[in-house]
């Protein structure tokens, strides 16, 4: 088997776990969201950890830590991102268990195009006349939806904004993903014990208060979180960019399809309409992205030619 297609392996299993995610926190559906995260982010950190120790990187991620505690800012452009990807987490989470898997759905369509704006303003990247297009588009569906619902969609662009500005605050650092994971979860893990201490004292607490099977299902959310990180980080590493831009859209593709299909929410006219311009902002952005990276390679192979 060549690199590619282990490459295009890694990243269609990275997007499908991430996608068929709604069926795993749904098993958390009678725990209150802010828990489900906070037990994420601990258990998270605990397997990563773990892991980390197995293949032998402990002194690496001792390392990365001294590293971003001599540079003050990289330390806060991490920490602002362990609170965006938290963010992040219970937004999806609170989506999949409140019945909004469509809006969690339009969240991650958006996202890609929102992170190309950010890259914009905060990176002073170039945009092709297509991909502005494309951008257009895509605030048109946005606004089609906010104009038929009488509100904005606002779950579906805090899902899509957060993660938008945790790729734009990730893109200042050069962490390896799984160690980068352990930092992160490792910065917010005070928080997320100090509110288990006050949900247990509170007697609100689902951990140990339930049933083993919530208690299993909240420990291996630690793990189901960091495969498809180590998953995507592999695939990454093997494909050009605008090829892990493509199979991204599956994970809302199959976000969508469980919220129709499986949870039977809601898929009116005034929906089908607002997603059908998003995915022609994608078909845009998708097929200008393509043909730019095809030219930039036809132009550095005229170069190398000409040498």
């Amino acid at each position: 088997m060549n690199i590619d297609r282990k490459g295009i392996l890694y990243a269609v299993a990275a997007y499908g776990i991430w996608g068929v995610f709604p069926l795993y926190w749904k098993l958390l559906a009678h725990v209150n969201s802010l828990e489900v995260l906070v037990s994420r982010v601990i258990w998270s950190f605990v397997f990563t950890l773990l892991f980390i120790i197995v293949i032998k990187q402990r002194k690496l991620i001792i390392e990365d830590i001294k590293s971003l505690w001599k540079n003050k800012k990289l330390f806060l452009s991490l920490l602002a991102a362990s609170f965006v990807i938290s963010c992040n987490w219970f937004l999806y989470i609170y989506a999949v268990n409140n019945n909004h898997v469509v809006d969690a759905s339009l969240g991650y369509y958006i996202n890609p195009l929102i992170t190309v704006v950010f890259g914009m303003i905060f990176f002073k990247e170039k945009l092709s006349k297509m991909q502005i297009s494309a951008v257009v588009v895509a605030f048109i569906g946005v606004l089609s939806l906010s104009i038929g619902y009488g509100e904005v969609p606002w779950l579906a662009l805090l899902i899509a904004l957060s993660f938008a500005s945790y790729s734009a605050l990730k893109k200042q650092t050069v962490l390896n993903a799984t160690r980068g994971l352990v930092i992160e979860t490792m910065l917010m893990l005070p928080v997320a014990v100090v509110y288990y201490i006050y949900i247990m004292s509170t007697k609100k607490i689902s951990f140990l208060h339930v049933n083993w099977q919530t208690d299993l299902v909240l420990v291996i959310g630690g793990i189901v979180t960091a495969i498809p990180l180590v998953l995507f980080a592999k695939g990454a590493k093997l494909l050009p960019q605008y090829i892990i831009g493509f199979i991204q859209y599956m994970t809302p593709t199959i976000v969508l399809i469980l919220g129709i299909v499986l949870y039977h929410e809601p898929f009116t006219k005034t929906e089908l309409i607002s997603f059908m311009f998003i995915w022609l902002s994608i078909l845009i952005f998708t097929f200008s992205t393509i043909f730019e990276s095809r030219k930039r390679i036809q132009i550095q192979e005229t170069a190398n030619a000409d040498i």
